[in-house]
């Protein structure tokens, strides 16, 4: 595995961490593999640990190369600064394909949370779109993202946006989600179905806000954020993607 931290933006707090399988002579035929950026939630303040390097490195275990990107927080997240950044950590990961062994036309974003917003964003609005969205209870409405108060400042209507152009999405979520409400991904499946732009959605049907892989792991020694029922995402995910992009 080919390990390392870069700097996409150029500014010391937003970094781009990769994840990425070596290229052996016997996988000659997957010298260039997709790639899946994920992009934690954390209400636009922080950044989940939890949502990270677990799930990098679980899309690095099914083949795929893997990135994670801590983007501007905080008051520095007033928009577009996270979406510039997001835009940053594409064209980085498409200007080291050769070096990382990326498919540079086969890069997904994953994010969760404030995180999936911001992919959802970059879907929508990105001067470099991503190939594929996978959205783990996101944030997609107004009214939701007024919980992340820097970064509803400015930003625009995600919803009102979604066109035909809007990469494939997976989405996941719980039915009784009390932070996100799983009415922000029904929109924006609504808004997918609507633009024609293929989805796969699952609703579990129950468990907090902030899951993250819902294993014993991520859970940090919550029993409540251990939940076998909306740990499947991660598979369901894996799935919908081998169908999409193959490797090899």
């Amino acid at each position: 595995m080919i390990n390392g931290v870069v700097n996409p933006t150029g500014d010391e707090a937003v970094t781009l961490t990769y994840y990425a399988h070596g290229q052996a002579d016997k996988l000659s035929n997957v010298a260039r593999r997709p790639a899946v950026l994920v992009l934690p939630g954390g209400g636009y303040e922080h950044c989940s640990d939890r949502e990270s390097e677990p799930v990098a490195l679980s899309f690095l275990g099914a083949g795929y190369q893997a990135f994670v990107l801590r983007y501007s927080l905080g008051e520095r997240s007033a928009w577009p600064r996270p979406l510039a950044d997001a835009e940053a950590a594409m064209q980085t990961i498409i200007d080291h394909a050769d070096q990382w062994g990326v498919d540079p036309d086969r890069i997904v974003v994953a994010g969760f949370s404030a995180g999936g917003h911001l992919a959802a964003s970059l879907g929508v609005f990105g001067r470099i779109r991503p190939a594929r969205l996978i959205l783990i209870y996101p944030v997609t409405t107004e009214d939701t993202l007024k919980v992340c108060v820097a970064a509803s400042h400015n930003a625009p209507d995600l919803l009102a946006a979604v066109d035909a152009g809007t990469p494939a999405t997976f989405l996941a979520h719980t039915a009784d989600d009390e932070t996100v409400p799983v009415t922000d991904s029904l929109a924006f499946a609504e808004r997918l179905h609507a633009a024609n732009v293929p989805f796969e959605l699952h609703v579990f049907p129950s468990g907090p806000h902030g899951l993250a892989l819902g294993t014993a792991f991520t859970s940090t020694g919550r029993p409540e954020m251990e939940n076998p029922g909306f740990a499947q995402w991660l598979g369901l995910a894996v799935n919908w993607l081998r169908r999409e992009f193959p490797i090899g």
